[in-house]
């Protein structure tokens, strides 16, 4: 088709000027690299520079980053159009099913003559197919013939899919329409030989016999037909029943014809010997129900070319795994021979981009397109969607991809997302964030899920998208080794037990933020997935509510991510308790202060629903993570309540992980009960002497968290009023010990 196009040939509209950052050897025309580890930069001394979006820094980037090359982020404007222009995209559609393909050339000729041949072999199946069977020359042309079409049928079929993906990037990007068009007049030029062809292997009476047979209601069945004796009286009717269903299955079969159909007949008699009595009969008697249903479809099809033509619109559907054939997903798989029959034989106009086809059809097939077995979505074309010209030009165009509408902008220009934008970002980036920060002057900032967006969005909601997790800066992103920090030993500590104290650093750093990271890159085992854990990790840290995340949605956080989020380590409560009799549970009466509104995530806290609650991690739950119906309570909750059934498993409920002014809290009151213990002479712990004792009272009467906002007033009253106690029980238990008598 001419010279072959490059990325230097493209328009880039309004992201010309762009920075994109390249590597490249020293030397004014060096190739240009989108990375360091690129094959074709075979140089120690490596260049990194920042250069603009140009005609001239295209032209000298390097071909193989040029095609496969990260350029940027895929999640930005400037990203996603990069990469719809490399790899498999735009460069390489605009080039594909342009003119035959050199490897797989077919003549038109040849074509015509493959159709005649086959169409010819149908004609002639079941009268002498024995003849034919035993020329090894006629069965060679034969397999040519059907190799040749299916063949034609593929291209045919390719050819669209490569128009279908170029019109929907142009919807995006429509400053590339008028560049591409001719490339695109080509292509359709290419795609309507290819259809011609495809038309020549489909006989239209076998297409309108099928669509007959479909529509042709189950006719009275012979039951009780003495030639079907010899079935049993018990298999007669499921016998021709099964019959019927398969006569009207193998007329949908396209390429075989009513001589295959004939061979039916045989299917009544299969389980019983040839030599029995009365199986000629039987076979000879199903041969006739056959004919007369044949005869009824084709009368139905004389009456049908006296009948006026129907224009249907076809909304061709896309692909999912479960049709996707040869692991390429096709926006034409699913579709049988017969409806692809009708789509080459009868489309008059095709929209490939929004996968509409038109098509004007006989009654007959109309009817069948139209009826609950059709594997093509039809409407009568008058009552097909208006989609008026938009007149507002690109600028007011929904879903095209502009720079400020992901993040390739100042947050103070940003524009407000769209439900197209986000099927734009789920078509050029497939792998996008799952997680975005969001601003809307409804809600403020929030962090979301891409999906919940989109549903927010369907109902009207305004917004701006302020950062997916790939977005978040490196230099706050760490994905260090799980084991590169403390050793485990160091941190086993979350509340005292034999030989711990809760004077130690460590105590409690399993339930915090710390932690979590640790336990995220711990349960990460692609190395490639850790620093996108990491960032969503991050990210998920600033949802006020876990549920809103929902792990039960499709293509949730991975489940390590939870496991940094979530911790099925429970605090010990006991300094937060009441000063009692009880050994082992007398508490120092603390606030629970910065820890009361931790927040705590179960399958079931309501005592009157059926069913314990487990913990959204515990192995009961499938180990699921937190979905929307999960409930949340608090630490002050807990503390109130007293009739909770919780799993004895996993202790019921999982706690959203300390915060630093959270841990440093816990561990402080922690310190100051231990305190207490000591000084009621129940710690089971050495004792320390009094000056160590007022250096740590005194550490604790001067702790703040580091926002100071976060300490209300009746909570450091309160503290400070349990110092000054085991201040004065301090004193008091110094002068006992110095005099040996208690102070006065």
């Amino acid at each position: 088709m001419g010279d072959k196009l490059s990325m230097a040939d493209v328009p880039l509209g309004p992201y010309a000027g762009s920075l994109i950052t390249v590597h490249s050897a020293k030397g004014t025309a060096a190739n240009l690299h989108a990375s360091k580890r690129c094959g074709q930069l075979r140089t120690s001394d490596v260049r990194t520079v920042d250069v603009p979006l140009e005609t001239e820094a295209l032209s000298r980037l390097c071909s193989r980053c040029a095609a496969w090359g990260a350029w940027g982020r895929s999640t930005t404007g400037l990203g996603m159009f990069l990469r719809a222009l490399g790899g498999m995209g735009l460069l390489y559609q605009l080039q594909s099913y342009t003119e035959p393909d050199e490897d797989e050339c077919w003549t038109d000729d040849e074509a015509r003559d493959a159709a005649a041949l086959l169409r010819a072999e149908r004609d002639i199946a079941g009268d002498d197919d024995e003849d034919v069977e035993g020329d090894t020359s006629l069965e060679e042309a034969r397999e040519d013939a059907e190799r040749l079409r299916d063949l034609i049928f593929t291209h045919w079929r390719g050819a669209g899919r490569s128009l279908n993906q170029i019109q929907a990037v142009l919807t995006h990007f429509p400053w590339l329409v008028e560049w591409a068009k001719p490339s695109l007049t080509a292509k359709m030029r290419y795609l309507e030989t290819l259809r011609a062809q495809a038309a020549r292997f489909v006989d239209l009476e076998e297409l309108l016999v099928a669509a007959a047979a479909t529509t042709l209601s189950m006719p009275e069945l012979p039951r009780a037909d003495s030639a079907f004796a010899v079935l049993g009286s018990s298999r007669v009717s499921t016998a021709l029943v099964d019959l019927w269903r398969r006569w009207q299955s193998a007329a949908g079969r396209l390429w075989e014809g009513p001589g295959a159909r004939s061979y039916l007949s045989y299917e009544i008699v299969r389980d019983i010997r040839s030599n029995r009595k009365s199986y000629d009969a039987a076979r000879a008697k199903a041969a006739h129900l056959i004919e007369s249903w044949e005869g009824q479809a084709r009368a139905a099809v004389a009456s049908a070319h006296r009948a006026p033509t129907r224009r249907l619109t076809a909304h061709v559907p896309e692909a999912f795994e479960e049709t996707a054939r040869h692991d390429v997903w096709d926006f034409l798989d699913g579709l049988d021979a017969w409806t692809l029959g009708v789509l080459v034989t009868w489309t008059v106009r095709a929209d490939w981009g929004n996968r509409v086809l038109m098509l004007e059809v006989p009654g007959l097939v109309a009817e069948r397109l139209l009826g609950p077995t059709s594997d093509l979505p039809c409407s009568p074309a008058g009552e097909a969607a208006h989609r008026p010209e938009g007149d507002g030009g690109p600028v007011t165009q929904p879903g095209v991809v502009r720079p400020g509408v992901f993040d390739d902008t100042p947050v103070f220009d940003r524009r407000p997302v769209t439900l197209d934008h986000i099927r734009a970002l789920r078509t050029l980036s497939p792998g996008a964030d799952q997680l975005y920060l969001i601003f809307s002057a409804s809600g403020g900032a929030e962090v979301l899920p891409l999906a919940t967006i989109e549903r927010r969005l369907a109902k009207g909601w305004l917004g701006v998208l302020i950062a997916g997790a790939s977005d978040l800066p490196g230099s706050l992103i760490c994905s260090e080794e799980p084991g590169s920090s403390s050793e485990p030993g160091a941190r086993d500590a979350q509340r005292p037990g034999p030989g711990q104290s809760a004077q130690d650093r460590q105590f409690g750093e399993d339930l915090g933020l710390a932690e979590g990271g640790r336990r995220t890159l711990q349960h990460t085992y692609g190395t490639e997935d850790r620093d996108m854990n990491v960032r969503l990790l991050a990210l998920a840290r600033g949802a006020y509510d876990l549920r809103s995340l929902d792990a039960g949605r499709s293509g949730g956080l991975p489940v390590a991510v939870w496991h940094g989020l979530l911790t099925e380590d429970h605090l010990d409560l006991v300094p937060f308790l009441q000063p009692g009799s009880d050994r082992w549970r007398s508490g120092s009466g603390l606030p629970l202060g910065l820890l009361a509104g931790v927040q705590l995530y179960t399958t079931n806290a309501d005592p009157r629903i059926e069913g314990k609650g487990h913990s959204p991690l515990c192995r009961h739950a499938h180990e699921r993570a937190v979905v929307a119906s999960d409930d949340l309570i608090t630490v002050a909750d807990l503390m109130a309540r007293t009739d909770f059934d919780w799993c004895s498993k996993c202790g019921g409920y999982a706690i959203r992980r300390l915060t630093g002014s959270q841990l440093s809290y816990y561990r402080a009151a922690h310190r100051l009960h231990d305190i207490r213990r000591r000084l009621d002479g129940r710690s089971g712990t050495p004792d320390i002497d009094t000056s160590t004792l007022s250096a740590h009272l005194e550490e604790l009467a001067a702790w703040e968290p580091a926002d100071e906002e976060e300490w209300c007033s009746s909570d450091s009253w309160q503290w400070l009023g349990a110092i000054r106690e085991l201040r004065r029980k301090a004193e008091r238990s110094h002068a006992v010990t110095s005099t040996g008598e208690p102070a006065s």
